[in-house]
């Protein structure tokens, strides 16, 4: 037998309940990943325990085990979280709780406590994830919870799930319009609207540190970490070889760790915040939009140079001395914010200063090698007296000529990160090679320092937004030269010159489906990625991001000059009542399309039950008529020879001026009392 058959032939009460079983695994499904192992495991095991009895129509567990598995529900909660509030938790606690009223699922109230269970639950996924898939699935769970809800209230004969699922959908679809006009117009008054973000943790590809070898890592990650669009013309987007996102600036090293705070403190690390950034931009500015993924820290990713504000809505934003733009608190959801940037800059003193000695420190102990090679360079003649500029291309041509290869993979690291890069391993990943190429120039009695962001990105040719992943996270190094300033030199490039300039990334080894799918088809799985981040760009700018500024936009385009939140009120309040006089509207017409000789049987079949007298609704009047009498006797006569008239006008030619009659008789006949 099929499982179609045996669905079929089940009894109604287990057909119902293994569908609402199969809704509920739906709904807590995503939350697997986020779920103590603990708890994923036991409420799966509680659904199949539960939908087993179903099919096999065994009793439901008695109450004093239902009353150890809460014990045991919330004795688990309590020693995973150390609480029973808080997101994480309360979502543990939930679907537990959720999971154990299918244990107890006897009666119609015991279904509606799951099926409101089950729509909190729902709600609770966006807690983690607002994403597009995650936002249909819980659409068809939306859906799924609807027909069990409308199953519940046919309780006679057994109507198929297609009957069901038009009415769920039919509910659903009436229902869109209000969410839409409440999405859109319901005032976002930060901080009230959205969700907090309990785990500050980086999400993105960077860190306020930088540990020799971890960086390679990021190269795995393929994640969107910034969308961009420029304004302008296409020949107005700068290279890809110019696009550096500027993040964290580091200057403090240990020997294997970069940080962009001091590791002691003394007078020279006290002095580094008088360092001005004296910033200064020329040529062509450069505008453009970016929308930030939830990147769990406080920097904002913009081009280098930017000298003013990015616009932000309900945040304030500052630079640093490093040209470092920040943001009062860390981002926990998806910003968007406009920039303008120059690519032609030149930021810091143009002169020695006491403070830039600190930028020439080295931990004493490490890279011995490095150190005697800069010895080397400078006992030469050629080199003895050059400038910061001629130093620095002799250290790059050395990158160039000798050997060195850019690699996803050097292998891990000892002591002297410095050493076996230059001497040794002779390969590196963007840290590794910036890293050297820095201590060679402190070595070298050259100001120097790390600046780790973004560099690169690729447009999407279906929507035209440049795009910026995890992988795509970049080390480069500082140089101060005399006159200039900060000058960046990106040491990678000398030695992987496609890196910088062709956007020639290293990409981890693919997996066998994804050899075959290049194999056959080359550009097929890179146009269907295309395609899908250009629609989950499309659902993160008009959906996630649709903040209080659009919604005063939306009203600007309306009419209104300087909209406000109590103007958003307004007008949602205007159409929620034009939404309930309409619906009232539909409700009248639709009552006066019933046929009125019906609406009149009906009502004296009502009437009739209240005398004591039921009678089945699809009783002929002549025949009421006769029951009437037959209970009742002569009293009710009158009721009788009505019932008679009233089928002779089913029939009648001008049935209208009659029915009109009667229904003015109705409340003057002589009903039988109860």
């Amino acid at each position: 037998m099929s499982l179609r058959q045996t669905l079929a032939t089940l009894p109604r009460d287990a057909r119902d309940t293994l569908f609402l079983l199969f809704v509920i695994a739906w709904v807590i499904a995503p939350q697997a990943s986020n779920l103590p192992g603990w708890a994923a495991a036991m409420a799966g095991g509680m659904l199949l325990w539960r939908g087993w009895m179903a099919l096999k129509s065994r009793p439901l567990p008695g109450r004093w085990l239902l009353t150890a598995l809460v014990v045991v529900a919330v004795a688990g909660t309590l020693m995973t979280h150390r609480t029973i509030l808080g997101r994480d938790a309360g979502v543990t606690l939930m679907v537990m709780m959720l999971a154990l009223k299918t244990l107890e699922l006897r009666a119609r109230r015991d279904a509606m406590v799951v099926f409101f269970l089950g729509f909190f639950t729902m709600l609770s996924n966006f807690f983690f994830s607002q994403s597009l898939l995650t936002a249909a699935a819980m659409l068809v769970a939306l859906l799924g919870l609807l027909m069990a809800l409308v199953n519940a209230h046919m309780p006679v004969g057994r109507p198929p799930l297609a009957q069901t699922f038009r009415i769920a959908g039919t509910m659903a679809l009436l229902g869109a319009p209000i969410m839409v006009a409440l999405f859109m117009l319901f005032p976002r008054m930060s901080p009230l609207w959205g969700m907090p973000g309990e785990n500050l943790t980086g999400h993105s590809g960077l860190s306020g540190t930088m540990k020799i070898g971890e960086m390679a890592e990021i190269a795995l990650d393929e994640r969107i970490a910034i969308r961009l669009r420029f304004e302008g013309a296409d020949t107005d987007v700068p290279p890809q070889s110019a696009l550096y996102f500027r993040g964290p600036v580091m200057a403090a090293f240990d020997g294997r760790e970069w940080k962009a705070e001091p590791f002691r403190e003394d007078s020279a690390w006290a002095a580094r915040v008088a360092v001005p950034a004296n910033l200064q931009v020329s040529g062509p500015a450069v505008r453009y939009e970016v929308t930030l993924e939830p990147q769990r820290q406080p920097w904002l990713m913009v081009l280098e140079a930017t000298p003013e504000a990015p616009q932000l809505s309900n945040m304030q934003a500052y630079m640093t001395q490093d040209l470092q733009w920040m943001t009062t608190r860390p981002i926990t959801d998806v910003l968007r914010y406009k920039a303008v940037s120059y690519p032609e800059f030149r930021h810091g003193p143009q002169e020695s200063i006491q403070q830039l000695r600190v930028y020439t420190e080295l931990p004493p102990g490490f890279n011995p090698r490095t150190l005697e090679l800069a010895a080397q360079m400078r006992a030469d003649p050629a080199l003895a007296t050059a400038s910061t500029e001629v130093l620095v291309n002799a250290v790059l041509q050395r990158l160039r000529t000798g050997g060195y290869n850019y690699s996803l993979e050097p292998g891990v690291f000892g002591e002297h990160t410095a050493d076996e890069f230059w001497f040794d391993r002779k390969e590196g990943f963007c840290e590794h090679i910036a890293s050297a190429f820095v201590v060679l120039m402190r070595a070298l009695d050259v100001p120097s320092r790390i600046v780790t962001g973004y560099q690169g990105g690729e447009r999407n040719p279906v929507d035209g937004y440049w795009t910026v992943r995890n992988a795509d996270a970049h080390a480069w190094a500082e140089v101060w030269m005399e006159g200039r300033g900060w000058v960046r030199v990106d040491p990678t490039g000398a030695v992987s010159p496609g890196r910088v300039g062709a956007f020639q990334r290293l990409r981890p080894p693919q997996g066998a489906f994804a050899n075959a799918m290049g194999t056959l088809s080359p550009g097929m799985i890179q146009n269907l990625r295309a395609v899908w981040e250009a629609v989950n760009n499309g659902w993160s700018q008009w959906v996630l991001n649709y903040s209080q500024s659009r919604q005063f936009d939306l009203l600007k385009a309306l009419g209104f000059e300087s909209p406000s939140w109590q103007d958003l009120t307004t007008v949602l309040g205007i159409l929620i009542m034009a939404a309930a006089l309409g619906g009232g509207a539909w409700t009248l017409w639709e009552r006066s399309q019933h046929d009125p000789w019906l609406r009149l049987l009906a009502r004296t079949r009502q009437r009739l039950e209240r005398a004591g007298l039921p009678l089945p609704d699809t009783m002929p009047p002549r025949a009421m008529a006769q029951r009437v009498s037959a209970q009742f006797g002569a009293p009710a006569q009158g009721v009788a020879d009505w019932l008679l008239r009233l089928e002779q006008l089913r029939y009648a030619p001008h049935p209208a001026t009659e029915l009109h009659k009667l229904r003015r008789e109705f409340s003057s006949l002589p009903w039988p009392q109860a």
